[in-house]
């Protein structure tokens, strides 16, 4: 079992890749009551076009498919629904899917390895047939026209809408109603045994274990599989320029809302190389801060003149086949705050990063990204999401002592540009 330890924090992740190709993943913490376990596939929203290992035609299933599978795992043969046996056994249970993965979790502070079976039995036991799939989609098409009439999420597929041409990101990770329309049990077949196999999963458990053991009581769960061959995804190509600066709606709100974006080139190159990618995130919170954060002059200019009523919520998104920015808010002038903000940034690029401002904002994210690491739940979610991208945890730790305000200058150069920004408002 491979031991990464992080001297910073004293913290360690214990890492065994199995036979079959499951990556488990343990960060022991002794003295904590709360046990957490999350099991995750490298299969979301944006997988739509795939070579099975072992063929050589591409198979293409409609939109909203992993979100589907991840509603259709908890039913089971027997009639009985797993949610509802993990809430019984007095464990919080739940399952999400993004545009990259798709995770089962559970917490917990006893009845741990009756969870564990449960957790690991429904994931290797799927049932579907063409009743019960064709119940589904009614369930999930009332939760798309949920969604539909909710403006947060709305304004913010506007914005994805607005950035990217042909990139699967823009499309609702549930899919159309049409789109869902359009799947049959054969298609979950198809993407359970093609993402679900363990060579494409990883567990990863936070709690006071010893590791050696729990990876035995796992062990001992698993279901007898061969290690799989390489799943090709076949991604489409996205031009570095947007769709449109703005998409405006109007909708029951009480206060205007918007997303501005700010799409990031990743010209061409589908793996994500993970020093270079990580350094990019940090140096771009960074400059997010000293824009519009709850210490910038601006920031606080705007909620003095009552442009801005909190702090806007600020994103770098990213993974192999997308990049970008994302400053969530309401105001009563939403395109004043986007002309302000691009006031600020060309303020920065003429003026130059104050120094004392850099290193006050730099240790405030360092410090958040310390605070992640002490509870069981944020360290696991962080571990499974930065995994499917290619990096390590820690290593967000250790590139912080790296980031220097010239190199952040560089990054704010090369990302924040007016060409390629959008804003999206709900009126």
């Amino acid at each position: 079992m491979q031991i990464i330890e992080n001297s910073q924090i004293k913290e360690k992740v214990y890492i065994e890749k199995l036979e079959n190709g499951l990556t488990i993943m343990i960060i022991p913490k002794s003295g904590i009551q709360k046990k957490y376990a999350i099991w995750g596939t490298n299969y979301g929203s944006v997988d739509n076009k795939f070579i099975v290992p072992g063929e050589t035609d591409v198979t293409s299933v409609p939109d909203g498919v992993a979100h589907f599978l991840e509603h259709k795992m908890f039913e089971q043969e027997n009639g009985t629904n797993s949610l509802d046996t993990l809430t019984k056994l007095g464990v919080n249970a739940n399952a999400y899917t993004t545009t990259n993965h798709t995770a089962y979790l559970f917490e917990c502070t006893e009845n741990f390895y009756e969870a564990l079976d449960e957790l690991m039995d429904y994931l290797q036991h799927p049932y579907f047939t063409d009743e019960n799939v064709e119940k589904e989609k009614g369930i999930i098409a009332q939760e798309i026209n949920m969604y539909n009439d909710y403006p947060e999420w709305e304004v913010y597929m506007n914005a994805m809408k607005a950035m990217y041409h042909n990139n699967p990101v823009k499309i609702d990770i549930a899919g159309t109603v049409e789109s869902i329309s359009k799947i049959d049990k054969d298609v979950l077949y198809t993407c359970y045994n093609t993402f679900y196999h363990p060579s494409n999963m990883v567990m990863c458990f936070a709690g006071e274990f010893e590791p050696e053991n729990l990876l035995e009581e796992v062990k001992k769960r698993l279901l007898p599989k061969e290690n799989e061959g390489e799943i090709k995804r076949i991604y489409v190509s996205e031009p570095e320029e947007i769709v449109k600066k703005e998409e405006i709606k109007k909708m029951e709100v009480s206060m205007p809302m918007f997303v501005i974006g700010i799409k990031d080139s990743i010209k061409g190159n589908n793996e994500i190389v993970e020093e270079a990618i990580i350094k990019r995130h940090i140096a771009i919170e960074i400059i997010l801060n000293l824009i519009i954060g709850k210490s910038s002059k601006l920031y606080k200019k705007l909620y003095e003149q009552g442009l801005l009523m909190e702090e806007p919520y600020l994103d770098y998104e990213f993974d192999k086949t997308y990049r970008h920015i994302t400053i969530t808010g309401k105001s009563t002038n939403p395109k004043k705050i986007l002309k302000n903000i691009q006031e600020e940034i060309l303020n920065l690029k003429n003026n130059g990063i104050d120094e004392t401002a850099f290193q006050r904002i730099k240790k405030m994210l360092y410090g958040r990204t310390v605070k992640e690491f002490t509870d069981v739940s944020d360290i696991c979610r962080m571990f499974l999401n930065d995994y499917f991208k290619g990096i390590n945890s820690f290593n967000y730790l250790e590139n912080y002592k790296q980031i220097s305000s010239s190199y952040t200058m560089q990054i704010l150069e090369e990302v924040f540009k007016e060409e390629k920004t959008v804003i999206s408002i709900i009126n």
